[in-house]
């Protein structure tokens, strides 16, 4: 027998839907019989004009009309529209989430005259739509807002502040050596440390204020309605929530500690770049001080000044190696017995256009601070390359920078100049600093592997300011060994000088590497050093650095140099 076909009511009323037509003019509602299925409990009175409808309505009682006065007319079918709110029956009933979807119809004046149509229940559409938000705007690992929407809280803070003559603060907590815990006990337990610190700011934050997460071991914090002195408390009392008990974890108990860079907002900062550039420069500040300590942005005029200077160092730099501006200069490097030249060592020069000329001191740290070194390295090697190929007699080296080292485009440019030169290589001389030596002993063999290769020799430069051992410089395998000027300048005077370059000198020559004494102010040093053994000397005495070149000849200009 077939089943009898349900009536349309009982269809709509089982989806949880009703049909309704809504005379404008009068504001009367028509619902049809499946009406209670979707409002339960709420009077039929409630329901029967439009006003009274709309104060049943959440988050605006204005809803529905806005929704039909929005729509675009399309003519005589009437306009179609959609609309989602919630309607509660009282603050302490739960809201019912509604969707409504119908077509109005218009009057001789074009407003909205009728309209009819259908409301659902989407009460588990509304709830995972809700979810998904949620999603978009929180950190999925600690469940605090995400880096965007931190941002965006900021701005807001901002912008109250300003409004309203008061003062807030924006924090960020760094999580110290986090790669260490990463490299020990792996990234899952690394991650337990990120959420439980996450939990021990939110545990100490009061209400209203906001957390989020900044970056891998960062997190911001935005502390409303804070005085200076209210952020230095604040701080303290997070810094010691961290440190003062350790992290458990499933591979162990794990101690960590944070860092902390702050500045107030607005009075330091009126933008969310600002306030986030200012609270990363203190928490650098911080890190550097002392792992686990805290820092606030303070106006520095030295420091202001610096980066002004700073930058127009940096704009002249670019200019000058677009222009050709950067220039070499020659200091002499001579045997400590016969004074019979061995080689010059290269010291870059940048003409500043006005007769004016800087020497390494001014250029070399501000280039290295803002990453403009390697330009300034890869110039200076197409120089001495090309003074090497136009002079065949001539012996140089160069200096170059940590980054250098390992600066692929520079191993390429070497590679290239070599093999366009030869015979050029095995004239040349690179001098790395002893810093460089220590950093990373495998990777810097490798390096002087590879320009033994070429033919080149190896220098350390500034030898003594490290205290590197012997036995890595044996390990590296570098040709010679140049005594660093601060313990030279002084043997004549200073025992302890006299001690530490005598022993420098003799276990390089048990190494048999050759050593260099920089900074020889005299002849009385001089004399000391070759008696010592030691085999070339530079300074002062044998005479300093300049831009003449003293084998008389200049490179052609048909050198080729790598671009």
């Amino acid at each position: 027998m077939t089943p009898a076909l349900p009536q349309a009511s009982e269809i709509l009323a089982g989806l949880g839907q009703a049909v309704f037509v809504w005379d404008l003019a009068s504001d009367a509602i028509v619902w049809g019989e499946q009406v209670g299925a979707v409002f339960p409990g709420i009077p039929a009175e409630r329901l029967a004009t439009g006003a009274e409808f709309a104060r049943l309505i959440e988050p605006t009682q204005s809803l529905r009309s806005a929704a039909l006065a929005q729509s675009a007319v399309h003519g005589a079918d009437g306009t179609p529209y959609r609309v989602e709110y919630g309607v509660r029956m009282s603050a302490s009933d739960p809201v019912v989430w509604i969707e409504e979807t119908g077509r109005w119809f218009a009057g001789p004046d074009g407003r909205p005259l009728r309209a009819q149509g259908i409301v659902s229940i989407n009460n588990e559409r509304h709830v995972r739509d809700e979810e998904l938000a949620r999603l978009a705007r929180l950190d999925p690992l600690t469940g605090e807002l995400n880096r965007t929407h931190l941002i965006a809280a900021l701005a807001e803070t901002i912008e109250e502040a300003t409004r309203f003559r008061s003062t807030s603060a924006f924090m960020l907590l760094g999580i110290d050596h986090l790669a260490r815990v990463n490299d020990a006990f792996g990234f899952d337990v690394a991650d337990a440390v990120i959420l439980d610190v996450a939990k021990r700011i939110r545990a100490r934050l009061r209400g209203g204020d906001v957390l989020g997460r900044f970056s891998g071991n960062k997190f911001g914090l935005i502390l409303k309605n804070c005085t200076i002195d209210d952020m230095n408390i604040a701080a303290e009392r997070f810094l010691a929530g961290i440190r003062d008990e350790v992290v458990p974890t499933r591979s162990g108990p794990v101690s960590v500690t944070a860092s902390i860079g702050a500045v107030s907002v607005p009075r330091y900062a009126r933008s969310t770049d600002e306030a986030i550039n200012r609270a990363h420069e203190t928490l650098d500040a911080a890190k550097r001080r002392r792992a686990g300590s805290f820092a606030a942005w303070r106006p520095n005029a030295e420091r202001d000044a610096q980066r002004r200077v700073n930058i127009r160092v940096t704009d002249e730099i670019v200019t000058a190696l677009n222009e050709r501006r950067i220039l070499l200069a020659y200091e002499p490097v001579v045997a400590a017995g016969t004074r019979e030249g061995a080689f010059h060592e290269c010291l870059v020069r940048m003409d500043q256009g006005d007769g004016q000329v800087l020497l390494a001191p001014d250029i070399v740290p501000v280039a290295e601070r803002l990453g403009l070194i390697r330009l300034v390295d890869h110039r200076v090697l197409e120089l001495v390359v090309a003074e090497l190929a136009a002079s065949p007699d001539v012996r140089l080296s160069l200096n170059i920078s940590p980054d250098t080292t390992m600066d692929p485009d520079w191993w390429a440019g070497i590679e290239s100049l070599m093999h366009a030169h030869p015979g050029v290589a095995e004239r040349l001389i690179v001098e790395i600093t002893e810093t460089v030596a220590i950093q990373d002993i495998d990777d810097v063999r490798a390096f002087v592997g590879r320009l033994k290769h070429f033919g080149s020799r190896i220098a350390i430069d500034d030898f003594g300011a490290g205290y590197t051992s012997f036995r890595n410089l044996r390990k590296l395998g570098v040709d010679i060994v140049k005594i660093d000027g601060a313990f030279v300048q002084n043997i004549t005077h200073s025992a302890d000088d006299r001690a530490f370059v005598q022993t420098l000198i003799d276990l390089a020559r048990r190494l048999d590497i050759k050593t260099v004494a920089e900074w020889v102010q005299d002849e009385e040093a001089a004399s000391m050093l070759r008696d010592w053994g030691c085999d070339y000397i530079q300074g002062r005495l044998i005479g300093l650095a300049s831009a003449e070149r003293p084998w008389g000849s200049s490179p052609s200009s048909a050198v080729p140099v790598a671009g």
